[in-house]
């Protein structure tokens, strides 16, 4: 099981991937959506925000009120991130969850 510290790890490595990518900024922008992950074996949740493309905040804590929630357990996040675990095929087989509105999801495919 991953530990705390390496989800917030991967989650701000995920952040970075996303700033990184040209094609996914230019895709998120004016996208400004708050993200929740529930980090299901720990208990724990972090979030953020979507704003201007890039995913920026990441703290400890839930937000309740959260446009987008994503479940997951430490190692599939960390899988996730590292290119070790495919999103939809994790997403697909229920690894993964994402709880958001159906035109925030249609606008996610391709940056998860």
């Amino acid at each position: 099981m991953a530990t705390i510290d390496e989800c917030r790890t991967a989650l701000e490595q995920f952040a970075a991937n996303l700033a990184e990518n040209p094609k996914t900024v230019k895709k998120l922008t004016g996208f400004q959506r708050s993200l929740a992950a529930d980090i299901t074996d720990h208990g724990v949740s972090f979030n953020g925000e979507f704003d201007r493309g890039r995913l920026t905040g990441i703290t400890d804590g839930d937000n309740p009120d959260a446009d987008i929630r994503m479940v997951v357990g430490s190692d599939d996040l960390v899988k996730l991130v590292a290119g070790e675990l495919d999103f939809k095929k994790a997403f697909m087989a229920g690894q993964v969850k994402i709880k958001a509105k159906p035109m925030d999801l249609m606008k996610l495919n391709g940056v998860l």
